[in-house]
This record gives C-alpha cells, structure tokens and sequence, in this order.
C-alpha cells in the first residue's frame, strides 16, 4: 500500500466558523498534541482579515513561536493565503508551506475573497510562483470543485482548466475541495480520474466536507481512484463561513481508522488525535460530530 499522507486543517479550517476564540496557547497545546499522534503536515491558520475571521487574528504569533520550538522530526508547519498581502505576511513569520486556491464558483469565489475566477486565477499563480522562488512548499487548489451551494453543478472542464492553468505554471502540487459538501462517490472517481490524466507529475490531494453525510465515502471513492493525500480536521470541526450551508469536514480520526482498516501506512495514532477531539468538545461545551472519539478504534488488526 502506498504511503498515505494526511493533512491536518483543524486549527484553519476547523476552527474559522467557531463564534468562541480558542486561546493562543491552548491551539500551541492541540498543535504539539496533534504532531506527537504522528500528523506530519499541520495547518496553524491562514492569512486573513481578523475582522472578518476572528479566530484566525494569532496565525502570525502562532508561526513566530512555532518556528522558534524544536518541532518532531518530520513535521510541516502550513498556512493558508489568500491575496499578496497574506504571503509577504507568511513569509515573514515562517510558513514552510503555503496553500492557497481559487474557487471555481464565480459567486463562491466573489464572496470568499472578493475577486471573480479569472482575477483570482492570476494572482494566485503568482503567489504560488512566489512561494515555489523563495524555497517553499506550495499548494494550490480548486475549490468549490464538485458543485457550489449558490450555483449549483459545476462544470468539470473548468475544474480541469484551472488544473492546466497550475500545471503550466509548474505548480504540481494540487488539491480539489468539496467545500460545499456536494460531492458522490461515482464523481470523486471521475473527477480525479480526468485530473490524473493531465499530467503525470501532478500530486493530487483531496478536501471534503461532510455536509451532506458523504464526506467519509467520498474520501473512500478518493482513495480507491490513487489520491494518497487527504486533509481533514480532528473531531470533524469546520466549515468554510462564505458558503450556503457550513459544515465540518471529514474527521480525521475517522480518516486516519477508516484507511487503516484498510491496510494503509498512515501512522497515526487515532486514539491520541481522539483525545485533542474531546478537549475541544470540552472546551465549545458540545458533542463534535466524529465517531471514533466516542468510540474508540477497532483494537485488533482487519482480518
């Protein structure tokens, strides 16, 4: 089995749409907690206007300390951006790898950052050019890829466009977003299937929100078409707060049981990823809509 690598954005996308402010040293805590369970790739915060995403006004004192801590071997600091401003920012405190994306929702996209798809479009390959220049990882995406909540289906061909449009630009690394929660199985595979085609140097991450129920089944559909990147947030937390309907994302210590029932090298311990789960239920004073934190794993192999 390949390698599967998982990509932690509970502490972005997780906690963006939260109305109570998670204190700075608590995420510190939650972060170290999640990098012992064996979470190689973590996602600290994003680049944002504090006024719009309140919970995200610590990303760049977040960085600064987390850059200036010996961190477990292995591990990758990642931050979200969105505009120009938000990469000098990143780049100053000490982003390994940046990710950023452009929706392929004319509306979604006017509405999270202000700027119509083809804008968007060429600013964010810039960015990304100028990450990849200064030594750093880059990730780019399409988001709003399997449908929209204000416009519906979404073409396939401008997914794969906007795909072509990174690959030209020798940006490889690529992520497609169900941030709707829209997504089936049979379209996960389709999908992938026709990005896998375009280029055999391309990277291929999944993001997908359970909003409708489908997000663990999507994630399976994703796995089963080669993808071996996905990126979720412990305890299921989330949503993305310029869409319809807001929802959490896949849970990654769902994620992290589901493949490794399957045979998957994860290595990750989804019982200790558990525990950070039920100190955030704890600290919203609500259940969190994963299973395996209430559960626990299956405590013998698959047969």
């Amino acid at each position: 089995m390949a390698i599967v690598t998982i990509h932690e954005v509970g502490l972005r996308d997780g906690l963006q749409i939260e109305e109570q402010a998670v204190p700075t040293e608590r995420k510190l805590d939650w972060i170290a907690r999640l990098a012992a369970a064996g979470l190689r790739m973590i996602q600290v915060g994003s680049f944002v206007n504090p006024q719009k995403v309140p919970q995200m006004a610590d990303t760049d004192e977040l960085f600064r300390r987390l850059s200036s801590t010996e961190r477990p071997p292995g591990v990758v600091y990642s931050g979200l951006v969105l505009n120009e401003r938000g990469l000098e920012r990143g780049l100053a405190c000490g982003v390994d790898y940046f990710c950023m994306g452009v929706s392929a929702s004319e509306t979604h996209s006017r509405k999270n950052t202000g700027m119509g798809i083809a804008e968007a479009t060429g600013r964010i390959v810039a960015m990304g050019q100028a990450a990849a220049a200064a030594g750093k990882g880059v990730q780019v995406s399409v988001q709003s890829a399997f449908g929209c909540g204000f416009e519906g289906a979404v073409p396939r061909g401008r997914v794969l466009d906007l795909v072509r449009r990174f690959l030209d630009a020798g940006l490889t690394s690529v992520s497609l977003a169900d941030t709707a929660g829209h997504a089936n199985p049979a379209q996960v595979d389709a999908l992938f299937g026709a990005v896998r085609a375009l280029d055999e140097r391309l990277t291929m991450t999944c993001h997908f929100h359970d909003t409708y129920g489908m997000g663990l089944a999507n994630a399976y559909a994703a796995w089963r078409a080669g993808v071996t990147s996905f990126e979720s947030a412990f305890g299921g937390l989330g949503g993305c707060p310029f869409t319809a309907v807001a929802a959490g994302n896949v849970c990654t210590e769902d994620l992290v049981h589901l493949l490794s029932r399957m045979g998957s090298n994860v290595g990750i311990d989804a019982a200790a990823v558990s525990e950070v789960t039920k100190d955030a239920a704890a600290f919203f004073g609500r259940p969190l809509p994963g299973v395996i934190h209430r559960t626990g794993p299956i405590p013998y192999p698959a047969a």
